[in-house]
């Protein structure tokens, strides 16, 4: 049996965007042992999917000597890097001090990722970028749709009912990435009223704490049913993603995170190209706003979309 560490930071998507290539190794190297270092919040998603045998936080001052030239660095790290028959860092690495270091503390073989996949046409999906290292090791990833189920032991996050349910992230990291509340809360409301027996699923993190509150008010000013999850684990929402009939959101992690369980949905995306950014999915639609706006995106447009799509039950 053989080593073999990814190691990835960044943030949700960045992560879920590479769990392609983790998966694809996971597949076609059985035998060999799979070990995540990262931010434990995320890398968690890899552990409790089965995808990876273990994970180990990046969070670690004592790593931090590996990315300043001759450092000296830390036993205890180097004995745990030397272990690794491979190790493929994805780690923004510039001037190539953290990969000398690598070899300074006896990684044997080291193959590097793309820290930001390149939006350079002709545009190429971010998984498969992520996965391109990969081929050195005669692998390569011919798809990279994710459908996983993530376990929770949580009570129920979600009642079970027999409405038609449909979870909604109005948020993201960047705000040049977001519909505005009130065109959530009026697409909502139109769904309501074109089709019986939906409810909604709203999730919310830090990212949205400070306006969330008000997206909620409109709902409740509309009279939609909602239940609302706030500060949730990232695999305690995968898991209620899982459950849910549709999804609905911009282009963020946390749609990664809905993408990843292989739930139907539409994301609204508008700065970024999602031929490059879009989760790997068959059943995850997208529509862009054709002025790359999110502001610009009308509300009749998603509407009609929606009534288009056959992943959508009929409105």
């Amino acid at each position: 049996m053989g080593k073999i560490l990814f190691i990835r930071g960044g943030a949700v998507g960045d992560f879920i965007l590479t769990m392609p290539a983790i998966k694809l190794v996971k597949e076609q190297l059985p035998d060999n042992q799979l070990t995540v270092l990262g931010y434990q919040s995320i890398t968690e998603l890899a552990k409790v999917t089965g995808l990876v045998n273990e994970t180990r936080s990046i969070e670690d001052a004592k790593l931090a000597t590996f990315f300043a030239p001759r450092a000296e660095l830390d036993g205890e790290w180097c004995r745990f890097l030397a272990e690794f028959d491979v190790v493929i860092s994805y780690l923004y690495d510039p001037d190539g001090f953290f990969a000398g270091n690598l070899e300074r503390a006896g990684v044997k073989t080291l193959l590097v990722g793309p820290f930001k996949p390149s939006n350079d046409a002709p545009a190429t999906p971010a998984a498969l970028q992520l996965a391109e290292p990969l081929s050195q090791l005669a692998l390569f990833l011919d798809d990279p749709e994710l459908s996983l189920t993530y376990p929770s032991d949580s009570p129920a996050l979600i009642s079970k009912t027999g409405a038609y349910r449909i979870g909604i992230h109005p948020g993201s990291g960047s705000p040049t990435k977001n519909w505005p509340f009130e065109a959530w809360a009026d697409l909502l409301s139109e769904i309501h009223s074109a089709k019986e027996g939906v409810e909604f699923v709203v999730t919310s993190g830090e990212a949205e704490y400070e306006q969330i509150d008000r997206f909620l008010d409109l709902l409740r000013e509309r009279g939609l049913p909602f239940a609302h999850l706030y500060g949730k684990s990232l695999t305690d929402l995968g898991a209620t993603f899982g459950q849910l009939d549709f999804y609905l959101g911009n282009d963020s992690g946390i749609s990664h995170l809905a993408g990843s369980t292989g739930i139907p949905g539409l994301l609204l995306f508008g700065p970024t190209d999602p031929e490059v950014w879009a989760p790997a999915s068959s059943v995850m639609e997208v529509f862009r706003s054709p002025e790359r706006m999110m502001q610009k995106i009308e509300v009749s447009q998603v509407m009609d979309h929606l009534r288009k799509s056959h992943l959508f039950t009929p409105l």
